[in-house]
């Protein structure tokens, strides 16, 4: 996978330089209207751009001949407000009609869904083109399951050119959001097989867990990922620190000796977690495949061809 060096900032300043001002809109309509959505479309840049680079091949449909990302193992059941890009799209369509791609979108939104719940605010790199195709099986493969732990994590960065740091600095797109007790279960009730809960979890913020997702409950529950949800800080850090970690691949980062430093200096210096977050985001965005691409006139479908055409005069 290559990194795309004709991304650069302020790529659609002539073509339609309103672009990131339409995406800061919607996404600040998103959060006034459903907090938890701007959440769910941050996450999209690290299930897209993991994928065979940033190419916005997970907002595909399903269609005949093709089947998704949406239903791969770490997507389906879980990544959420699609609807929210869709709305992007369409306010730029009405401006720049097939001008700026999907793939631009989600790293436009990502960056909005950070800045706008009290994170920090960056330059992004645009330029991308939208895939033509999905790849379920390469989403089944690299993306990392809620019982992932930290050495795993690691190694999966490390084929992407991203760090440890960069791993922990990401890990904090739960500083907002929710997951279901789904990703939980095991944690509470049968750590490794063990019929145990994890050792690692708090006793205290265990109660609480093991009342959000009794064994019996409805597994789409969902429980916050941080003691601060709605607003993007480094509680997520503390939490960890404390044993409050919701997923086993979030609390993983401290029991882990490799990833704890960051952690903790993470959990006492917010300005240093917000400046790792920022370059750990702009590396991922600088992933691209070396496929072709175009720019989708609606971000689920890629664009009808043209059929060639002889007429004999």
């Amino acid at each position: 996978m290559a990194t795309a060096a004709q991304l650069r900032p302020g790529f659609y300043s002539e073509t339609c330089p309103e672009a990131e001002v339409i995406v800061r809109d919607v996404m600040l309509k998103a959060l006034i209207r459903e907090p938890r959505s701007v959440a769910s479309v941050m996450r999209f840049q690290f299930h897209d751009c993991l994928v065979n680079g940033c190419d916005a091949s997970m907002l595909l449909d399903d269609t005949p001949t093709m089947a998704g990302e949406k239903q791969s193992l770490s997507n389906v059941n879980s990544l959420r407000s699609f609807e929210v890009i869709d709305e992007v799209k369409k306010a730029l369509e009405k401006v720049c009609p097939g001008v700026v791609s999907c793939a631009d979108i989600i790293i436009m939104a990502a960056r909005d869904a950070v800045a706008l719940t009290g994170g920090p605010d960056w330059k992004v790199r645009l330029g991308r083109l939208d895939s033509l195709t999905a790849k379920l099986e390469e989403s089944n493969n690299i993306m990392p399951s809620p019982r992932a732990n930290a050495s795993f994590l690691i190694n999966l960065f490390n084929k992407f050119n991203l760090s440890v740091e960069d791993l922990v600095a990401l890990s904090g797109t739960h500083s907002i959001g929710q997951a279901r007790c789904f990703s939980i279960m095991f944690r509470l009730y049968n750590q490794s097989g063990t019929g145990q809960p994890d050792p690692a979890i708090d006793p205290k913020y265990r109660e609480k867990l093991n009342m959000l997702c009794p064994t019996n409950v409805d597994q789409n529950i969902t429980g916050n990922l941080d003691a601060t949800p709605r607003i993007f800080d480094n509680q997520y850090f503390k939490d960890l620190v404390a044993g409050r970690g919701f997923l086993n691949s979030d609390q993983t980062l401290f029991t882990f000796t490799e990833t704890r430093k960051f952690v903790k200096l993470y959990s006492k210096d917010q300005n240093e977690f917000f400046k790792a977050f920022v370059e750990g985001m702009l590396k991922l965005g600088d992933l691209q495949s070396d496929q072709p691409g175009e720019i989708r006139r609606n971000c689920r479908v890629v664009n009808k061809r043209q059929l060639n055409t002889f007429w004999e005069s």
